[in-house]
């Protein structure tokens, strides 16, 4: 047996979407399916699309989804059919990083993010998704491929949410905004007084913005070319921002802090300012680098200032286990301190090619399809 459905497919690089009629397997062991709700829009999404990822096409894109529990496959008995759900990462459970509650560097990383097929269970290499001709589509996009009715994911992947919690705040939590959260919490870990600059002011960035006014930081620096997004940064609790097409944002950090700061976060993936976030920290300071560069790219560090203790480190996806920080999140955001709902505008799903623009325009900083569901 097999489910219909609707899906977005996109079939060749650089090129728009279509509403496709698309069947998925039933679940297998360790599997579930869950009826999606609400999908947030990433710019993984649009890079994929576009070729820059090598996820291959023709198949279904999005991994920001959140759902219902429609059914299970033998052996889950974490879930139940009706739960409200969060779909995370893909993770094998077995591998010395999963073993450490580190699952976004799980050995089966690549492969279960942009692999389009399942890593784990009796299926494991093999595609749950095809088009209504009977050709093999990719799927499995993070483990869920969000840009459709229903997705076939992995149990152990999914958050449980409470069942009053909007789908529209809860999709975006599955990779944009806790990976700019998580870059505060579990790579920079602050300590009182701790200064940063955070280069970006997507939904990334703004998430680590408000994580770091959730810190013992003291000086919250946002730094981007848009006037509207920085204002909106502002209002969401950096101390400071900086228009870097007017300044020189490494000279005007300095300044605004007398010094270097603790650490700087590039979630633009753009290799020159990657460069500026790197020369804005100093002695013992800690680069944090989020941002998707193109493959193959490289950027360069100056060595003798590097040998002063500075540190370059990457982060996916927030780092740490779903099933902690998304709901962390989640109850900051009901207390008011986690505001995402601000940044969120949302499509009608049949509108995924207009969001996905809109998000890669910069006119929408989280856009968010909503599928039908009662």
């Amino acid at each position: 047996m097999s489910i219909t459905m609707n899906a977005a497919v996109f079939r060749s690089k650089g090129a728009d979407g279509a509403m496709e009629s698309v069947t998925i397997d039933e679940p297998g062991p360790g599997e579930v399916i869950v009826e999606v709700r609400a999908s947030g829009v990433c710019h993984t999404d649009a890079i994929t699309r576009d070729g820059h990822m090598p996820f291959p096409l023709p198949g279904v894109l999005g991994h920001e989804g959140a759902g219902v529990v429609t059914k299970l496959g033998e052996g889950v008995t974490s879930l139940a059919i009706g739960d409200h759900v969060i779909m995370g990462w893909p993770y094998c459970g077995t591998c010395d990083a999963c073993l450490k509650g580190e699952h976004r560097y799980c050995d089966l990383q690549g492969p279960g993010i942009v692999g389009g097929v399942r890593i784990v269970g009796p299926k494991a290499g093999e595609c749950g998704y095809h088009a209504a001709d009977g050709s093999a589509l990719s799927g499995h996009f993070f483990g869920q491929s969000s840009f459709a009715q229903y997705a076939l994911a992995q149990a152990s992947a999914l958050v449980k949410i409470d069942k009053d919690v909007p789908f529209e705040i809860a999709g975006p939590l599955a990779c944009g905004f806790t990976t700019g959260a998580g870059a505060i919490f579990h790579t920079a870990q602050p300590k009182p007084g701790d200064t940063v600059a955070i280069f970006g002011a997507g939904a990334v960035g703004l998430a680590a913005v408000m994580a770091a006014v959730n810190s013992p930081m003291t000086t919250i620096i946002c730094v981007d070319l848009n006037p509207e997004r920085l204002e909106l940064a502002r209002s969401l609790g950096a101390t400071h921002v900086i228009n870097a097409r007017e300044e020189d944002p490494v000279a005007r950090i300095k300044e605004i802090c007398g010094r270097t700061v603790t650490f700087a976060i590039d979630c633009t993936g753009v290799i020159s300012v990657i460069e500026q976030a790197i020369d804005s920290i100093g002695k013992l300071g800690t680069a944090i680098l989020i941002g998707g560069a193109p493959a193959g790219a490289t950027f360069s560090v100056d060595h003798f200032g590097a040998l002063h203790g500075k540190r370059i480190v990457g982060t996916l996806g927030g780092s740490g286990r779903s099933d902690v920080l998304m709901p962390t999140l989640i109850e900051l955001w009901r207390q008011g301190r986690f505001p995402i709902d601000r940044l969120i505008k949302t499509f009608p799903f049949e509108q995924f090619n207009e969001a996905m623009h809109a998000g890669s325009a910069g006119e929408v900083v989280k856009p968010v399809l909503l599928m039908e569901g009662k």
